[in-house]
């Protein structure tokens, strides 16, 4: 190695070096000079660390000197002064940090950078875009950045049945994979029927096969991984369950896919050049689509660089709890104190994709609960245990969420039977282990009755009763529950819990408020199956007992959580929602009637009244726009002062549809809703469109990123665009399909 180097620095001293060369040729020697190891180990690792070294030096020197040295021959080394260009005005301010920091990243060594200006300008102009191209470079073939790819021929995705090659896709190594595989094992059957029934379905309808990476980053040993540890120990399960089955219905509806589950594969996924993440890929993103979560997005703008901003329109958030368009742009966000720790990706809120259907700014995801043939039903129903309960609380600190919580087990396990002539045989409390910190309530529990410290469903004895402590939230426990035969019981929050009344919601990008510890099913649900109180209330509590007591209810699953409610709507997302396609200005007046003479266009209403109902919807008079969820599905409403478009469409039996906000956000909507401006703004505000009837002022959304479904003001009435939806399948109106 030594005889290398030697080799290496003859070479040099024929090239015309400059000062800073022959400078660095003598820290060199000196470094040589410095060998002074204590022993034979010590000084063979010396050696090895110091030849490594001197070898990196080394290879710096002469390709330093040798693009110097083609400047010279060439005759462009005047050509490598930094130009001033206004069209690339942060030109000179690049190149000044390229030499100061070029070395802080290797991937710009990978790309050719070498600590000279010729190299700086090159990679500015060819690898990034900062600069201007050069004009004595070989220009046959574009910038990386602007290279048009020609686009692959589609393929058509067919349904698969066979999940062994997802099974060993997911990997091994963790009890977390370990959960999510006996998942998909176990769930493989309805698996199968649904998507034979969604085949029959669609009717051999075309189906674009999409090349998918699946980049589960809260599972990363680079984001902490605290979810394997708990799984067998009682801890959370419900974003496992979603993963488990979003690979699932991905590799059923039969695209490719690549899951990583750590850093270093999202890197080879994504062509990622070595190094820290500083310069962007060069070639076209390999894959059409990325599910990841707030982890993973967190790693791949670590690891993309400026890429991410260019490609993120491909990406899809698994987001629980919801990111509403207020904190989702950034300037906004920081300018009008919605910034949190999560947020501000400047997305469309609809790449935002949740457990449960609560922000319909963000597309619904959901997942699977296990779905009873009807041989199951009939077996739950014999085998019920009467008078069986099952109380919702595997950590300590749930069962203090409620301060009266020993009281309320009290009142409904002992006090409240004794009076009433009839007493719980058992209680299963879905304890984790450790039990420390629960032994308040083991105590009241041991005291009247046999405790089991299991989860109902793994008993095979299903229960009457699943009780809620009001913590953890929007979990798929309940769900489970009430597919199996229960009677979920569930507090209600008087106020709701929100953030800025609640820690847990605290920090997160939304202005939610929840009015119950499983809103979904208290507002999609409901009675008998499930009964939401004030349990501060002894009376209403009480009355809810025996209603529940009295109540004999069958297993009951909503459509949108089986299986082939979950392949409708995620084959539906992915063949109609694109987020990398130029939305274009929607301009009222270019619309016209089919047929109208002459080619001229006539100004026929856009919104005309429906029958039997206060909402206006698109006239079938008028061209439609090419858009999905389809304008035939539009409604079109004026929400109350302090009233999101969430509440108002709610109330008139839609749901709100941020799509449709584009094709409502101009002066005709506001002349067919007959709202008196004096005056009408374009502005950037989360609440626009939107208009003051006292002050006769109205409002037009200028930022697109700020349609916004959830936002509301107590001095505005909103312009809300409501649409249908299929029953049991709150994502899809009624010709979504």
């Amino acid at each position: 190695m030594l005889e290398v180097i030697l080799k290496r620095i003859d070479n040099l001293s024929k090239l015309d070096n400059t000062t800073t060369d022959a400078r660095r040729l003598d820290e060199l020697s000196s470094a040589i000079s410095r060998f002074q190891p204590a022993g034979l180990v010590e000084r063979i690792q010396a050696i090895a660390q110091n030849v490594s070294n001197m070898a990196i030096r080394v290879e710096q020197i002469l390709q330093n000197s040798a693009v110097q040295g083609r400047a010279l021959r060439d005759g462009t080394s005047n050509q490598c002064e930094v130009p001033r260009d206004p069209r690339y005005p942060e030109c000179p301010g690049k190149v000044d940090w390229m030499r100061a920091r070029w070395t802080s990243d290797p991937c710009y060594a990978f790309y050719g950078v070498d600590g000279s200006d010729c190299s700086f300008l090159i990679y500015l102009s060819e690898v990034e875009w900062f600069c201007p191209p050069l004009a004595w470079r070989n220009h046959s073939s574009p910038p990386t950045q602007h290279t048009h790819q020609p686009k692959a021929p589609k393929r058509q995705a067919a349904f698969r049945t066979d999940l062994s090659v997802l099974l060993d896709q997911v990997g091994a190594g963790k009890e977390s994979l370990s959960f999510m595989k006996r998942r998909i094992r176990r769930l493989a059957p309805q698996w199968t029927t649904a998507a034979n029934r969604l085949d029959a379905k669609l009717e051999e309808r075309w189906r674009d096969q999409k090349k998918i990476l699946i980049h589960v980053g809260f599972l990363t040993e680079e984001s902490g991984d605290v979810f394997s540890p708990k799984v067998l120990k009682g801890g959370p399960l419900g974003e496992m369950v979603q993963w488990a089955d979003i690979l699932t219905a991905l590799h059923v509806l039969g695209h490719n896919l690549k899951i990583s589950m750590s850093v270093k594969e999202l890197q080879g996924f994504l062509g990622v050049p070595p190094g820290r993440g500083s310069c962007p890929l060069t070639g076209p993103l390999p894959f059409d689509l990325i599910y990841t979560d707030y982890h993973g997005l967190q790693q791949m703008k670590q690891h993309m660089g400026l890429s991410l901003k260019k490609h993120k329109c491909h990406i899809r958030v698994i987001d629980t709890f919801g990111t509403e368009p207020a904190y989702n742009h950034e300037e906004y966000a920081t300018l009008h104190g919605y910034r949190t720790n999560w947020g501000y990706w400047n997305l469309n809120a609809r790449q935002y994709m949740t457990m449960f259907p609560h922000t319909p700014d963000n597309s619904f995801m959901g997942f699977v609960s296990e779905e009873l043939d009807e041989t199951e039903k009939r077996s739950i129903q014999q085998n019920k245990v009467n008078n069986m309960v099952v109380v919702y609380g595997k950590e300590a600190s749930m069962w203090k969420v409620l301060g009266f919580s020993w009281l309320l087990l009290d009142l409904v396990l002992v006090k409240l039977p004794c009076r009433r002539s009839w007493k719980w045989r058992m209680v299963y409390v879905t304890f984790n282990t450790p039990q420390q910190g629960k032994e308040d309530f083991l105590q009241i529990l041991h005291r009247y009755m046999e405790v089991h410290g299991t989860v109902y469903y793994e008993t095979q004895r299903p229960p009457e009763l699943f009780i809620g402590f009001g913590f953890p939230y929007e979990g798929p426990a309940p769900l489970e529950a009430i597919a199996n035969g229960c009677i979920f019981l569930q507090p209600k929050f008087q106020p709701p819990h929100s953030s800025l009344n609640h820690e847990f919601f605290r920090g997160k990008p939304t202005s939610r408020e929840v009015s119950s510890q499983h809103p979904y099913a208290e507002q999609y649900i409901g009675r008998p199956h499930v009964m939401t109180v004030d349990y501060n209330n002894s009376l209403e509590f009480e009355s809810a007992i025996r209603e529940i007591l009295r109540t004999k209810v069958e297993p009951y699953l909503p459509y949108e959580y089986t299986c082939e409610g979950m392949l409708e709507r995620v084959h539906s997302y992915i063949q109609h929602q694109d987020f990398c396609a130029t939305e274009p200005l929607f301009v009222p007046a270019n619309f016209s009637r089919p047929g109208s003479a002459g080619g001229t266009r006539t100004t026929g209403p856009l919104f005309v009244p429906l029958p039997n109902s206060t909402a206006l919807g698109w006239s079938s008079d008028v061209s439609a726009p090419p858009v999905w969820p389809p304008l035939s599905s539009l409604r079109l409403l004026v929400s109350q002062e302090a009233q999101s478009c969430v509440d108002a469409c709610r109330s008139a039996g839609f749901v709100c549809e941020p799509a449709h906000f584009s094709f409502i956000n101009n002066k005709e909507a506001l002349r067919r809703l007959e709202v008196q401006c004096d005056m009408i703004d374009s502005e950037i505000n989360h609440v626009l469109p939107a208009f003051s009837v006292l002050r006769r002022e109205c409002g037009l959304q200028r930022e697109p990123l700020l349609f916004s479904c959830a936002g509301y003001s107590p001095k505005y009435r909103r312009l809300c665009p409501c649409r249908d939806f299929q029953r049991g399948q709150v994502a899809l109106c009624r010709d979504c399909l």
